[in-house]
C-alpha cells in the first residue's frame, strides 16, 4: 500500500522526514588525511564532523598491530579520505604493501608535532580485482607543494614558489590546484601565498566545478572564506550539482559563513539541481537566525524543490517549530501542498511532529485536505500511532471526508496495533463497523474490509475486545474473522468472537464445502474442534456424503496451493467446479491419521447417522478404531437425543445461556458436554 520507491519524500506512509536536495552529490568535497600508520588511517576516517580533522590517538594505544590494521582497513573502505590531489600523488608511487604497515606506530601522528622524515608515512587502500591492496609510502616522496600545504608550512611553500620549481596553475587529473588543497585544509597562510603568486586562480574550478571558496565553505573554514571573498572570490559560482557556497553554508548551518556570503553578494534564491534553495537547508537545520538573514536578503518563501516542497512544508516536515512560526508570520502558506497533494499538516502528522501540528492548527490550517490517495492527516497519524496528534485532529476532521476516503482511521490503527489510537477513535464515535471501499479492500490479499478483521489477523486480543464491545459485527468480512482465528489456533480469540456472535458455521468463499469451514483448520486440534462443536458448529453436515455407502470416485486434489502459496484467500470469478465433501478433507495425508478421534468426537454431537463408504474404509484401516465404527452403528440413547433436541431449540446464539436454565446442575453440565455418562446424572 505504500507508494512506489522513488516517490517524493512526504507520503502518507510511515517514514522519517526526507531531506530533499541536501544530500552530498557524487561530486562531494573530497576528504583527505595525513595517514602515517594504520591507527592514523582509522582515526582520520573517523573524523567526519566539520572542523574535526584529527582525533586523540591514545584511545587506540591498547590495540594490537593486527587490530589497528583491521580497523583502519574497514574505516578506509567505508569512506576514502584522500583528495584527488593526494590520490594522484600516492598512486604515482604505488608499490606492494610494505611490512611497516603491520608495525605499531613508533611516532606521535599528531600533525601539530610531525614525526621525523624517516618515519613520515602515507597509507592508502585500493581494490584490485576485488582484493584489498595496502600501500605505505615515505612522505618525502610526495609533491613538496602538497606536503607543505598538508603541514601548513608557509615558509616551505614560499621557498618552492620563489624557486619556480612548480607550476601552481597546472591542475592534476581531477582539476585540483594547490589553491584548492589549501582552501580545503584551511591554511590561510598558504592561501595568501598562493593567491599572491597566482591571483587569477581564485575562481578556478575542479572537474566537479568546485571553487576554492566552495571547498572552504564545505570545511567550515571561516577565515579562509573571508579572505577569499575579500580578494574577489565569486560567491555565486555553483558546483556540478548547482549548489552555491551559500547553499552549502546553510547545509552546514554555519551562521558566520552565511553572514559573510550574504555581505559579499551571495544570491539567496539560487537553487540546486533538486530545486532546493539555501532557505530549504536553513529550515531543515532548524536555524531561525539563518532563515531570518536569508529572508531579509530576498529569499522566496514560495520557492519549491522538485518535490513541490516549499520552506513552510519543510519546517512542518522537520518539526522546526520556531522557524515555522516565523515563516507563517512572514506570509508563508499554511495550507501549502507538495506534488503528491500532501499538505504541510499531513506531513507533520505523518512524522509525529506534534508541535508543528499544534502551530498549524492554531493558524487554522485545513485538516481536511487529502493527498493524492485520498488520505487525510488523521489517517497517517492513526497509522503511525501518534495518539496526541489524533486527539488534536479529531474535532476538526470531517467525518464525511473520512467516509469519502474509502477507509477509516480505525482500519489503520487496528492494522498497525495502535491500541491507544484505536481507543481514542472509538470514544470519539468512529464507526467500528465501517468497511473499506472495494478499491482499498482489493489491496489486501484477504480482501479484508473491517478493522476487527485486522485485529484478529494480528492476534490483538485487546484491540478486538475494544471493537467488539463497541458493537463491531464479527460477520461482515468476506472471510469470516473466526476462520482466521481458528486457522491461527488462537483459542482466546475464538472464544471472544463466538461470545460476540461470530458465525461458527461460516463458509470459505474460495473453497466451497458441504460442512462448516472451521473444520478445515482444526481437524488436528481436537480441543479446538470440540469447543466449536460445543458452541453450535454443525456436526451433522460432516456425515452428509452424496455417495453414501457406495464406492467413492478418486479424490480430486483440491488446489490449496497455487505457485507455492496457500490459496485460502484466492478469489476467483469463475464458479467452483464442485463442493468438497468432509470425507475428502479427512483423507488428506496430513489428517488421515486422526480420522478415528475426529469421528469419535463428532458422534457426540449428532443423532443416528450412517457413515459413508470412505469413512468406514479409514476406520477399518486401524484396529484401534473398531469401537468407533461399532458405536456409529448403535442407536443413540434417549438422553443423548434429548440433549441434542434441547440444544437445537435453544439455537446457536443462546447456547452460552444453558447455565441459566432452571435445571439441576448436573443436567446442565450434561447439556454442556461437561458430564457424559448416563449414570452420573441419575
Amino acid at each position: 500500500m505504500e507508494p512506489a520507491a522513488g516517490a517524493r519524500g512526504p507520503t502518507w506512509g510511515m517514514g522519517s522526514p526526507r531531506r530533499e536536495g541536501s544530500e552530498e552529490p557524487p561530486a562531494a568535497s573530497p576528504r583527505q588525511s595525513l595517514q602515517r600508520d594504520p591507527a592514523a588511517s582509522m582515526t582520520m576516517a573517523a573524523s567526519r564532523t566539520a572542523g574535526e580533522d584529527f582525533e586523540d590517538f591514545s584511545a587506540y594505544a591498547h590495540l594490537s598491530q593486527e587490530q589497528l590494521l583491521q580497523i583502519a582497513i574497514e574505516r578506509s573502505l567505508a569512506d576514502t579520505n584522500l583528495t584527488p590531489w593526494q590520490n594522484q600523488q600516492v598512486h604515482a608511487h604505488m608499490q606492494p604493501a610494505d611490512p611497516i604497515a603491520t608495525q605499531r606506530p613508533r611516532c606521535n601522528p599528531n600533525p601539530a608535532n610531525p614525526p621525523s622524515k624517516d618515519q613520515d608515512r602515507v597509507i592508502a587502500w585500493t581494490r584490485h580485482n576485488g582484493n584489498l591492496q595496502v600501500t605505505v609510502e615515505p612522505m618525502n616522496d610526495l609533491d613538496p607543494v602538497l606536503l607543505a600545504i598538508w603541514k601548513g608550512n608557509a615558509k616551505a611553500l614560499r621557498d618552492i614558489i620563489h624557486s619556480k620549481s612548480k607550476n601552481l596553475d597546472e591542475p592534476n587529473k581531477d582539476g585540483w590546484l594547490p589553491l584548492h588543497e589549501s582552501a580545503y585544509y584551511g591554511s590561510v597562510k598558504c592561501l595568501k601565498i598562493l593567491l599572491q603568486a597566482k591571483p587569477e586562480t581564485i575562481n578556478k574550478r575542479t572537474n566537479k566545478s568546485q571553487t576554492p571558496l566552495m571547498l572552504a565553505v564545505c570545511r567550515n573554514h571561516v577565515s579562509c572564506v573571508e579572505y577569499l571573498l575579500e580578494h574577489g572570490a565569486d560567491p555565486n559560482l555553483a558546483n556540478s550539482q548547482w549548489e552555491t557556497p551559500l547553499y552549502k553554508a546553510c547545509d552546514k548551518a554555519n551562521e558566520a559563513i552565511v553572514e559573510l556570503l550574504l555581505r559579499f553578494g551571495a544570491s539567496p534564491i539560487k537553487a540546486c539541481v533538486q530545486g532546493g534553495t539555501p532557505l530549504h537547508e536553513a529550515v531543515r537545520n532548524k536555524k531561525l537566525k539563518i532563515s531570518k538573514m536569508l529572508i531579509k536578503a530576498g529569499a522566496k518563501l514560495c520557492a519549491r524543490n522538485i518535490y513541490g516542497i516549499d520552506s513552510v512544508f519543510m519546517a512542518a516536515q522537520c518539526n522546526a517549530a520556531e522557524v515555522l512560526k516565523y515563516l507563517i508570520y512572514k506570509g508563508g502558506n499554511i495550507n501549502t501542498q507538495a506534488n503528491d497533494k500532501a499538505s504541510a499538516l499531513f506531513e507533520a502528522s505523518k512524522n509525529g511532529n506534534a508541535e508543528a501540528v499544534e502551530i498549524l492548527l492554531s493558524k487554522r490550517a485545513d485538516v481536511n485536505i487529502a493527498n493524492k490517495t485520498g488520505l487525510l492527516p488523521i489517517h497517517v497519524a492513526a497509522k503511525n500511532g501518534y495518539d496526541s496528534i489524533v486527539a488534536m485532529l479529531i474535532p476538526r476532521t470531517s467525518m464525511v471526508k473520512v467516509r469519502c476516503s474509502g477507509i477509516s482511521s480505525l482500519h489503520f490503527a487496528a492494522e498497525n496495533n495502535r491500541d491507544s489510537v484505536l481507543e481514542i477513535l472509538i470514544e470519539a464515535g468512529y464507526d467500528v463497523n465501517a468497511k473499506m471501499s472495494d478499491d482499498w479492500s482489493k489491496m489486501y490479499e484477504d480482501h479484508r474490509s473491517t478493522a476487527l478483521y485486522s485485529a484478529v489477523e494480528n492476534r490483538n486480543i485487546e484491540a478486538a475486545t475494544m471493537l467488539l464491545e463497541a458493537g463491531a459485527d464479527p460477520n461482515l468480512d468476506i472471510f469470516n474473522p473466526l476462520l482466521v482465528a481458528v486457522k491461527k489456533g488462537s483459542m482466546e480469540m475464538v472464544a471472544l468472537l463466538l461470545k460476540h456472535g461470530a458465525n461458527v458455521n461460516a463458509m470459505l468463499p474460495t473453497h466451497p464445502t458441504s460442512f462448516p469451514a472451521v473444520f478445515v483448520f482444526c481437524l488436528r486440534y481436537i480441543v479446538m474442534m470440540k469447543y466449536l462443536l460445543d458452541n453450535g458448529c454443525d456436526a451433522q453436515s460432516c456425515f452428509n456424503c452424496q455417495y453414501g455407502s457406495d464406492p467413492h470416485p478418486p479424490i480430486k486434489q483440491e488446489q490449496w496451493m497455487r505457485n507455492g502459496r496457500e490459496t485460502m484467500y484466492y478469489l476467483n470469478d469463475d464458479p467452483p467446479e464442485y463442493c468438497v465433501e468432509f470425507c475428502e478433507i479427512i483423507s488428506t495425508p496430513s489428517v488421515s491419521s486422526w480420522v478415528g478421534p475426529i469421528i469419535d468426537t463428532l458422534l457426540d454431537y449428532v443423532g443416528n447417522v450412517k457413515l459413508c463408504f470412505r469413512i468406514n474404509e479409514h476406520l477399518d484401516s486401524n484396529k484401534d478404531w473398531a469401537h468407533i465404527k461399532e458405536r456409529s452403528g448403535l442407536p443413540c440413547t434417549l438422553m443423548h437425543l434429548c440433549r441434542l433436541k434441547i440444544r437445537q431449540q435453544l439455537g446457536i446464539r443462546r447456547l452460552c445461556q444453558i447455565s441459566a436454565l432452571p435445571l439441576p446442575g448436573r443436567l446442565i453440565m450434561f447439556l454442556s458436554y461437561e458430564r457424559e455418562p448416563f449414570e452420573e446424572i441419575m
